[in-house]
């Protein structure tokens, strides 16, 4: 509270402070203290101020004060429309985040699908590596020489043929027989005296096992006959390609009437061209009982008939060729 003086030198009453919202032009309080303002209790009416004018006067001209703030004057973080933005700045940061995230990881995955397809590829050629060394091994299994082996597979199906005074020995062939007989090759010298006198029986044995055959045809020019059996016996394979020298082979017979007789050998040399026909020479162990015996490769197929030996020398043995007997009888 402050004291008033009036212009007499009379202090007046105290008022209390005026707001100067109050002096405003546009305020109605400020219109209401002016035209309502106390007078003075002694009696002097108040001056209407000290220079004249009236008391405490409403300024005319004077600038509006604003008594309700704009919103749109606030700052952006208190405005709902600056924290729309700062939200939606957030979420479309979210939004990226996650997506580097999801791009991340999907590299990843195709990085770990090319690493597992590049191994897979790896490993199939690595199977495709295996099956040729595998290929490669079984033909070189192939190529090995099993005397003992080849021995086990022919030896059953060849025989020991007696044919009057003669021995020899014969073998079953090819599959073309009829049913519950056998087709068998042997030397024609083998069979000559039973054949030149007009019978055509001869006998197959093996051990205590003996069965009787009948000559069927013979081919003079190349040492050939063919026997049939009234039996079911095992046909042995012929060799489809043309024998080379260094070929190891068996021979199997019976020499000198010891059936079962096995010896080995190369084949040294191929003659397409002799004279009395093709003739392939090889150097395995042979005797008299041989003939008509087969020559073997090491894949179990027939090679040729053991016909004949050198005199006065050792390791030179001849045979007449497979195919020679199967074009002369067709029966391989």
């Amino acid at each position: 509270m402050t004291t008033a003086y009036d212009p007499f030198g009379v202090p007046g009453p105290r008022r209390p402070p005026q707001d100067p919202l109050l002096s405003l032009p546009d305020h109605p309080s400020g219109e209401w203290a002016t035209a309502h303002r106390p007078e003075p209790r002694f009696g002097h009416p108040r001056p209407a101020s000290r220079f004249g004018a009236p008391y405490l006067p409403s300024p005319t001209g004077a600038a509006t004060y604003p008594v309700v703030a704009d919103p749109a004057a606030e700052p952006a973080v208190l405005n709902g429309r600056g924290r729309n933005r700062l939200m939606t700045m957030l979420l479309v940061l979210v939004l990226l985040l996650v997506a580097g995230w999801q791009a991340w990881r999907l590299d990843r995955v195709d990085s770990r699908l090319g690493a597992s397809a590049d191994q897979l590829a790896g490993a199939l050629q690595r199977q495709d590596q295996l099956a040729q060394r595998a290929d490669r091994l079984e033909q070189k299994l192939a190529a090995v020489f099993d005397p003992e082996a080849i021995s086990s597979s022919v030896l059953p199906s060849v025989f020991r043929v007696r044919a009057g005074n003669f021995t020899g020995t014969a073998f079953s062939v090819g599959d073309k027989a009829a049913e519950g007989q056998a087709n068998l090759l042997t030397n024609f010298h083998v069979v000559e005296s039973v054949w030149n006198s007009g019978d055509r029986k001869v006998f197959l044995e093996r051990g205590k096992d003996e069965v009787s055959a009948t000559i069927v045809k013979v081919n003079k020019s190349n040492d050939l006959a063919l026997l049939r059996a009234n039996r079911k016996i095992a046909g042995l394979d012929t060799a489809p390609a043309t024998v080379k020298p260094g070929q190891q082979v068996v021979v199997v017979g019976a020499p000198l009437g010891l059936e079962d007789t096995v010896t080995t050998g190369v084949v040294s040399a191929y003659r397409p061209d002799d004279s009395q026909g093709a003739t392939i020479q090889f150097d395995a162990p042979i005797n008299p009982g041989n003939s008509g015996g087969p020559v073997v490769n090491s894949a179990d197929e027939v090679i040729g008939l053991a016909t004949a030996k050198a005199r006065d020398a050792e390791g030179i043995g001849l045979a007449v060729p497979i195919k020679t007997a199967c074009d002369a009888f067709k029966v391989c």
